[in-house]
Formats: C-alpha cells, sequence, structure tokens
C-alpha cells in the first residue's frame, strides 16, 4: 500500500523531528519512523472496522424505529439491509481480518457515538434513502450502496477530524488509504487475507526507507559539504530546514539506490516540497539538485543499474 514518496515523506518528517529535538537518538528516530508506517496500516483497518459499524447500526436503527409508542409506515417498512447483505458480512465474519483486528486493538478505537453519528448522518443523504425504497437487491446494488457510505465518510468533517484524532499522518496518508478503501469495497465480499495486499513490504519500508533514514543521518556532514558548493551565493545557514533536509535526502537516493532513475528522485523531491516547504522551494530545490546530479554524475558517484536507468 505504501508507496516510496509516503516512505519518503516518513523520512523526511523524522528528520525534521530530530533536527528539532537533539535530544532523539537515532534508535528512538527508527521507533518513531517504524511506528508511522505501522499507523498507516492500522489506519486502512481502522476505516474497514469503522464502515463495518456504521453498516451494523443500521440494526440499531431498525429496533429503535419498531419500538416506538406508534411507529409510522415508513417505521413499520424498515430493514437494516446496510449491514444484512453478503458484502458487510464477509468483512465481518472473515477471520483474518477479525485477528488484525483483535492483535492490534482496533476496536478499542472505534467509539458508539462516533458510530452513531455517522449513520445518522448518512440515514440522511439522498443514496441511502433510494437504496431504502429501492426493491433491486443486487450484489452490485450492496456494493455501490457500501461505496457510497465510505464516500459520504471521505467528506464528512466529523469523520476527517476523528481520524486527525486518532493518527497524526492521517492528511498525510489519507489519498493512500482512500485508495486502497475504494479497491477492497469494489472487490466485495472479501474473500482470504483480503487486508494482506495493503501491509507494507519489506522492500519498501527497511529495504528503502529504513537506509534512506540511516544514511541522512549518518552522512550528514558528508552531505553538507556536497550541497555547499552548489548553493553559490546562499549560505547554507539561510536555507529552510526542510529544503536542506530534502536535499540531503535526494542526494543519499541518487547515491544509494542505483535501482531508481535520476530523473524520478528529482521529481519526487520538487513535489514532496510543494507539499511541504515553502512556495519558492520547488525551484530552489530543483535547480540544486539538477546542478548536484551533473556533478555527481562526472565524477562517478551516480551510478545506476538496468536499462532505462541511464539518463543519456
Amino acid at each position: 500500500m505504501l508507496s516510496r514518496r509516503n516512505i519518503r515523506i516518513k523520512v523526511m518528517q523524522v528528520l525534521y523531528a530530530m533536527s528539532r529535538d537533539k535530544e532523539l537518538t537515532f534508535r528512538q528516530a527508527m521507533t518513531l519512523y517504524n511506528s508511522s508506517i505501522r499507523q498507516s496500516f492500522e489506519m486502512y483497518l481502522f476505516n474497514v472496522l469503522q464502515l463495518v459499524r456504521v453498516a451494523e447500526y443500521a440494526k440499531i436503527d431498525h429496533a429503535s424505529k419498531l419500538a416506538k409508542h406508534r411507529p409510522t409506515d415508513e417505521d413499520k417498512a424498515f430493514r437494516p439491509k446496510l449491514f444484512e447483505n453478503e458484502m458487510v458480512k464477509s468483512i465481518l465474519e472473515n477471520r483474518g481480518f477479525k485477528t488484525q483486528i483483535s492483535a492490534r486493538k482496533i476496536a478499542e478505537r472505534l467509539t458508539d457515538d462516533d458510530t452513531r453519528y455517522l449513520y445518522n448522518e448518512f440515514a440522511k443523504t439522498t443514496d441511502y434513502t433510494e437504496f431504502l425504497a429501492s426493491h433491486e437487491e443486487t450484489p452490485d446494488t450492496y456494493r455501490q450502496i457500501i461505496l457510497n457510505l465510505y464516500k459520504h465518510f471521505n467528506g464528512s468533517e466529523h469523520f476527517n477530524e476523528m481520524m486527525e484524532d486518532r493518527f497524526f499522518s492521517w492528511y498525510d496518508d489519507k489519498s493512500l488509504i482512500v485508495g486502497a478503501m475504494k479497491k477492497t469495497l469494489k472487490a466485495l465480499p472479501a474473500e482470504g487475507d483480503f487486508y494482506e495486499e495493503y501491509e507494507p513490504t519489506d522492500e519498501t519500508v527497511r529495504e528503502f526507507g529504513e537506509i534512506l533514514l540511516e544514511k541522512a543521518n549518518t552522512e550528514n556532514e558528508l552531505l553538507l559539504k556536497i550541497i555547499e558548493p552548489a548553493l553559490k551565493n546562499w549560505d547554507a545557514e539561510r536555507v529552510a530546514v526542510m529544503d536542506m533536509i530534502l536535499l540531503k535526502m535526494a542526494l543519499c537516493e541518487l547515491m544509494t539506490f542505483p535501482s531508481i532513475p535520476t530523473k524520478v528522485t528529482l521529481n519526487e523531491y520538487v513535489e514532496i516540497s510543494k507539499l511541504y516547504s515553502t512556495d519558492k522551494s520547488k525551484d530552489f530545490i530543483n535547480g540544486i539538485l539538477d546542478r548536484l546530479m551533473k556533478k555527481l554524475e562526472k565524477e562517478g558517484k551516480i551510478v545506476k543499474e538496468g536499462r532505462g536507468l541511464i539518463d543519456e
């Protein structure tokens, strides 16, 4: 689920934390990095479980309507079909999913108040009222209402605030989680260990992220010496902290990972700077990295392997 860009951002955030807190050891920084990786997958599990719990709340709504002193015809006709369908139950009854939820204590992070609020919000939508009124009950119908429910989550201020309160990297990883959720829901009913596809891989987390973090930390002074001449009229101390971190990370990546094309590295750090640094950072980083790349390539310090990885 985690792309290299997500990993770069997490490494960047840890390096920034280290620059702000001089007492933060590298071991603690690595723990922080791995915690942020673990949290991304747990956000996905949380989203899946919250969706199921909101759908399940239809049973409570059903009981409440029938318990009224004078239930209306609409109350009597109501069925909790948002929950009572193969799509939702395939998740709820999945053994592997239940094991993940239990082991990571995901259920403990949900509250009845949030579930009730999200359900009541969705109950007011046209999507839900039309679904209840429809007599068409096909797998596609149920699949679509579950997708609509999750779409409602994304646009809900309450849901986004709830996620931000529980997971510090929600806004960094939101697009990633949403993409994974849509893919999961479109493939319903859930089969086997459906969630495994979204667990972080060692190749991305360790063989790329941990090495990048370690290199950027241990070779800090060497990287600064490489960068300073390229700054020309700029004093290194005047460079924005985030810009300097991104430049150092990009250099590490250029010189350490032969399978990543130089253009990919350059473009990735320029794009990240647009999101996390100043308005002028993208041009600054693009210019400095372009200058450094040409110099390092001449010195033979950037070696790329494989067809299409070497710039002509």
